[in-house]
């Protein structure tokens, strides 16, 4: 039953994260959920093992419909991987605790701004070319990807809402660099959970495939419906990334 439960939850975070990210938010609360007694880091560990397939796909189904600015997204990638393990080094001798109560003002600064700007990522429209977009999505990917390594929650979607606001980007092509962003902050968290033993691997393995297929599905459907449903789901996910979050700061 355990492992039924954790592969919907990964199935269904797959499906979504694929989309505008937000995965973590559906599938880290399954696990504490069903496994209330386990490590964190365990917990955590595994829903790397599983999500970084997922992640990984969605940027291969992407990247042949969408056209993909190899010469800034591989070197931002880089960043997003190196600072990531700052991060996660970081979280070992510093808590984050604090960012607890600081991370749902900052979503609901992002959702307010995603409502009140209507043509927000509506249109791709890139702000810099050549080696400047390279130099800015490296900033975005060593932020982004400190602040994966570091807390984590949102990762995703606050890497969509970056390249939509700071590069001109539409929610789908967003959306699809996003995806590759994310896939090397993950592939750097789970390095650093792996040599310290902090994974189950008959759990990821099993959830990695769930998530893959949930994936698979989501990218279908952001590629079918394009730029303005992406812009939607964002919202939505947004939304209850505030209420979870919140929920997790004050009331918890």
């Amino acid at each position: 039953m355990e492992m039924l439960v954790v592969a919907l939850a990964s199935l269904f975070a797959g499906f979504v994260d694929s989309m505008v990210g937000g995965g973590g938010l559906i599938l880290i609360p399954a696990l504490l959920t069903t496994f209330p007694n386990a490590h964190p880091a365990t917990l955590f560990g595994t829903n790397k093992g599983a999500s970084v397939w997922g992640t990984g796909i969605a940027t291969l189904q992407y990247s042949r419909r969408v056209q993909m600015p190899w010469h800034a997204l591989i070197p931002a990638a880089t960043a997003g991987f190196v600072a990531s393990l700052g991060g996660a080094w970081l979280v070992t001798v510093v808590s984050p605790d604090y960012l607890r109560k600081i991370l749902p003002l900052i979503l609901v600064l992002v959702l307010g701004y995603t409502l009140a700007r209507k043509e927000l990522g509506r249109h791709h429209a890139p702000r810099f070319t050549g080696s400047a977009e390279a130099v800015a999505a490296c900033c975005i990917g060593a932020v982004i990807g400190f602040y994966d390594g570091f807390f984590g929650p949102g990762t995703g979607s606050f890497f969509v809402f970056c390249m939509v606001r700071f590069l001109g980007y539409d929610f789908l092509h967003a959306s699809a660099a996003a995806k590759l962003l994310n896939t090397a902050t993950n592939v750097s968290a789970l390095i650093l959970f792996i040599y310290k033993g902090h994974i189950w691997w008959h759990f990821a393995l099993v959830m990695a495939v769930a998530n893959v297929v949930g994936s698979l599905a989501g990218t279908h459907i952001a590629l079918k419906h394009g730029t303005g449903f992406v812009r939607v789901v964002f919202i939505l996910v947004v939304s209850a990334l505030i209420f979870k979050t919140g929920y997790d700061a004050f009331l918890r």
